[in-house]
């Protein structure tokens, strides 16, 4: 009874660690209706910030963290200005396969600036399981899974319940009609390419704390993709759920 309940409850965060990743397909899908192939490779680049600003620079956590996510906020604007600010009103097709060239280029800018070895991420949460009895759980797990929990419903009241959100939705639905009624396109999806770095990078603390980063820390991206695909893309709310169930 101890291993299925030990198994249910991490099985359970595990999947809230994918939810919070999958969050930033959805977020950059709901915002634009593309869907972003180079989430993996944005977890990499936001932890890689986290590494440089603790490790590399030495900086304590309460300053380099809020770097860090600066960093990451800064680098999803580039994004948008140079590859999908001229894209405003394209198909959706030309948008998804401008994210596989993305996926391409951060991981060769990654590799230059940071190499291909396996570098020691720092501690962002304690290490020291929680104990029950005989039921182990991992601390930034949980951690992780409650923030992933009041962050989903956050982002789900924000684009349900507020102007800012339902007029990204406005223009995920359609650029031409959008900008036909005053809405800023372009500065929807920055800010939606903001934010999935943003959430990109505090899913990368919580995947890999007291762990190890390397370019191939992208493949969990790939891990959350079922999650935001059984969400439907656009339910945040509904990805706790989806995380949970896979």
């Amino acid at each position: 009874m101890i291993d299925f309940l030990s198994y249910l409850i991490n099985g359970a965060l595990s999947g809230l660690l994918y939810a919070l990743i999958a969050m930033g397909f959805v977020v950059i899908y709901r915002a634009s209706k593309v869907f972003n192939f180079a989430q993996g490779e944005l977890v990499v680049f936001g932890g890689y910030m986290v590494w440089w600003t603790i490790i590399q620079m030495g900086l304590p956590l309460w300053v380099g963290l809020p770097i860090a996510f600066v960093a990451s906020a800064i680098f999803g604007l580039l994004i948008e200005r140079i590859f999908f600010a001229r894209m405003v009103g394209e198909s959706v097709f030309s948008m998804v396969m401008v994210t596989i060239g993305l996926l391409i280029l951060i991981r060769g800018v990654v590799l230059v600036i940071f190499g291909a070895q396996v570098r020691a991420f720092p501690i962002i949460f304690p290490l020291e399981p929680l104990i029950f009895g005989d039921l182990v759980i991992s601390r930034s797990m949980l951690y992780g899974g409650i923030l992933t929990i009041f962050i989903g419903l956050g982002l789900s009241w924000f684009f349900n319940r507020t102007r800012a959100g339902l007029t990204m939705t406005a223009v995920a639905e359609d650029h031409q009609v959008a900008m036909s009624m005053g809405i800023s396109v372009q500065r929807s999806i920055a800010f939606a390419w903001i934010l999935g770095c943003v959430l990109a990078t505090l899913g990368a603390m919580v995947h890999l704390s007291g762990r190890s980063i390397n370019v191939m820390s992208s493949d969990i991206g790939l891990a959350a993709l079922p999650v935001a695909l059984l969400a439907g893309l656009e339910s945040l709310g509904g990805l706790l759920l989806a995380g949970v169930l896979v």
